[in-house]
């Protein structure tokens, strides 16, 4: 690796993550992962341009979305010569992740309707548990909390439709 240039004014990993509120462990798992990229000093020691600054910005913006960190890492390793991306490119890679994130936004939102009554059947309500889930349809749909999966979920019919039948 070639050694840095101390004229160029970089970052060591503390100033970093002490620029960014992100912890020096979780820099290093960026690097390690490919999603930032640090230069070396003469002394093997971590320095990082300022424009990292951005791209750490970056990443945690769309972590705190819920965008995995693979699906960051494409996104970034689709840049221009892996460069730290602009305004436009946060348009442009956010529209693609918009319809993932109104899915999941779909599901969050049936969760929170159906949570006093049940947590998804898996099954934590013995009472209502025939009128929610009669026959245990759901369990064909697979292990655990099957309703969590809002768009692969069937339907349940709430419990004073149920008891109409």
């Amino acid at each position: 690796m070639p050694s840095v240039d101390p004229a160029r004014n970089l970052l060591a990993i503390g100033q970093l993550s002490e620029r960014s509120g992100v912890s020096v462990s979780a820099l290093r798992f960026y690097e390690q992962h490919g999603l930032i990229v640090a230069e070396r000093t003469a002394g093997n020691q971590r320095r990082y341009r300022r424009d990292v600054l951005r791209r750490v910005a970056f990443i945690r913006t769309s972590q705190r979305v819920g965008i995995t960190l693979a699906a960051i890492r494409e996104a970034l390793n689709a840049l221009p010569e892996s460069r730290t991306p602009t305004r436009a490119d946060w348009v442009r890679i956010s529209a693609g992740w918009r319809s993932e994130l109104d899915a999941r936004i779909a599901a969050l939102e049936h969760l929170r309707s159906e949570l006093d009554g049940c947590i998804g059947c898996g099954c934590l309500s013995l009472t209502n548990c025939e009128l929610q889930n009669a026959g245990d349809r759901l369990g064909a749909g697979g292990d655990g909390a099957v309703l969590w999966d809002a768009a692969a979920a069937p339907r349940i019919p709430d419990a004073a439709s149920a008891r109409a039948r």
